[in-house]
C-alpha cells in the first residue's frame, strides 16, 4: 500500500486506500477493517494525506514531517481516547515548533490516530516521486516567452440563439 493513496474522508473516521476513482465518487478501502465501499462527493469529500499541511509556528508543513517526528521520537504515543491536554503535551515534546492556537485538539488527536494506523499497516511514510517533482518545479524561476512574430487570430465568438416567439393556442 503507497502512502500516495491514503485519504481522509470527511464524515467517516480513520484513512482510506483510494482503489477507484469515478466523476460521482470513489471506492475506497478501509485501513481499519479493511472494509471496501463507496463514497460519493456529492456528501462527502477527499484530502489526501500528502496534501494536507500542519501550521507550525514559522511556514506551515506538509503532514509526512510530523508523522516523520513521531517516528523518530522515544515519547510513547498517546492513548486517541487520552485527553487534549495529554496529546497537545505530547506534540509539545514531539513536534514543539507546531502552532497550537491553530491546530485544533481534535487535529492532533486525528494524526496520533492516522500514525497508528500507517504503523499498524507497515505503510511507508514518503511523498510520492510526482508530489517531490512538483515543490522542485515551483521553485524554478520563471522566464518570460519570446515575443511572437506571427500575427493574432481573432477569437471568434458564437451569437447567442435567438428566442423565436410562436403564438399559443387557445383550447
Amino acid at each position: 500500500m503507497d502512502y500516495n493513496r491514503l485519504v481522509s474522508v470527511t464524515g467517516l473516521s480513520g484513512l482510506y486506500e483510494l482503489l477507484s476513482s469515478k466523476a460521482d465518487g470513489g471506492i475506497v478501502k478501509s485501513l481499519e477493517d479493511k472494509s471496501t465501499k463507496f463514497v460519493s462527493t456529492r456528501l462527502h469529500s477527499f484530502s489526501h494525506l500528502e496534501s494536507i499541511e500542519v501550521f507550525t509556528s514559522k511556514e506551515n508543513v506538509n503532514l509526512i514531517e510530523v508523522f516523520e517526528s513521531m517516528k523518530k521520537s522515544s515519547e510513547k504515543l498517546p492513548d486517541t481516547k487520552s485527553d487534549a491536554k495529554e496529546i497537545k503535551a505530547y506534540f509539545q515534546k514531539v513536534y514543539p515548533d507546531m502552532d497550537f492556537e491553530r491546530v485544533y485538539g481534535s487535529d492532533m488527536k486525528k494524526m496520533v490516530k492516522w500514525f497508528s494506523l500507517l504503523v499498524a499497516n507497515e505503510v511507508e511514510i514518503k511523498l510520492s516521486d510526482s508530489h517531490e517533482g512538483d515543490a522542485a518545479s515551483a521553485h524554478e524561476v520563471i522566464t518570460p516567452k519570446a515575443k511572437s512574430t506571427e500575427p493574432k487570430q481573432a477569437a471568434v465568438k458564437a451569437a447567442p440563439p435567438k428566442k423565436i416567439n410562436t403564438p399559443r393556442k387557445m383550447a
